[in-house]
């Protein structure tokens, strides 16, 4: 019996996740993020300012949807005394709906206490809100700092802010890591956008920080419960640029669907790797062995772009 892995609906909704305005480090206002994603093709921004909700629900209409969030820092910097040296843990938090407008109280957190970390994340996740860990390169963080996390919903696969300014914004070993220890989580694509001086949106800018990094968010809806609902059941794929249409598994058999790629892989928990390589295929049969725990897929095309599926775990 064939079963749906990932179907892409025909209302599918392009989104960024991790975005910096005026509210704190971002060159750009809310309004003028908002202009300039829907040109883009954005139907979805979540506002991600340091350490507070500013509500931008007059941003939201029938084609756009601001969701209200923002990135938790709890920092080894002050103890470090070097910020460039520092590690730092950093998370996006999604309020669970449009009236959540208030930044839920933050208590004093301690960098190298992950189990007061996690009884943060745990009182969050009582309260619906969506937790996603960020980044870790550029946070210099090794396995010891992240593999102890526990209640998130995502981790980010892809920072493109990160990918431009330190060429180190791809975290699919991360991702592997926590999935192998056991950790069921989903994977985002995000931009990280602040559009500082030199990460302007000009054409000719190739450090520009802004549509490199996205998530495809299957939704009946731009509702805000409807999207967050989405997120919740990992009805999503990331991407640098390909798209992902659809993922199915009949007996031991995966089926893959995407855009033109010269490369399917099909990540696992084993020492195996299933690949594809070709010029522009558009799909993809993969015979499993049959003792692989999860799957996650990834679709990278000629420009070495890639698409990225959240994880499968076949035993569920």
């Amino acid at each position: 019996m064939e079963r749906f892995l990932f179907k892409a609906d025909k209302d599918i909704y392009k989104a960024n996740l991790h975005c910096h305005t005026t509210v704190s480090d971002g060159t750009y206002t809310p309004e003028q993020i908002k202009e300039l994603y829907q040109a883009e093709g954005y139907s979805i921004v979540a506002y991600t300012d340091h350490m507070v909700i500013k509500h931008q629900g007059h941003l939201t209409d029938d084609n756009f949807l601001a969701l209200n969030a923002f990135e938790l820092n709890v920092d080894f910097f002050k103890e470090a005394g070097r910020y460039h040296t520092a590690r730092t843990y950093h998370f996006i938090i999604f309020a669970p709906r449009a009236d959540n407008v208030t930044t839920p109280e933050i208590p004093p957190l301690d960098y190298h206490d992950v189990a007061g970390i996690n009884a943060y994340i745990a009182y969050l996740n009582r309260e619906g809100y969506l937790v996603c860990y960020c980044h870790p390169y550029w946070s210099l963080q090794t396995y010891p700092d992240y593999i102890g996390l526990k209640g998130l919903f995502a981790t980010e696969i892809y920072n493109h802010g990160c990918d431009r300014e330190g060429f180190n914004g791809s975290y699919g070993e991360v991702y592997d890591d926590m999935l192998r220890a056991g950790t069921k989580l989903f994977c985002i694509a995000t931009d990280d956008n602040h559009n500082l001086e030199h990460q302007k949106l000009t054409p000719d800018n190739l450090r520009s920080d802004s549509f490199g990094g996205f998530t495809m968010i299957n939704s009946k809806s731009l509702d805000y419960v409807d999207v967050i609902d989405a997120l919740r059941r990992g009805d999503f794929y990331a991407s640098k640029g390909p798209s992902i249409y659809e993922i199915t598994l009949e007996d031991n058999l995966l089926k893959v669907a995407c855009s033109e790629s010269d490369a399917m892989i099909v990540y696992t928990d084993s020492r195996t790797v299933h690949s594809k390589v070709g010029k522009g295929m558009t799909q993809g049969i993969f015979e499993l062995r049959g003792y692989e725990k999860y799957i996650r897929v990834e679709c990278r095309d000629k420009e070495h772009k890639s698409a990225y599926s959240n994880a499968y775990f076949l035993t569920e």
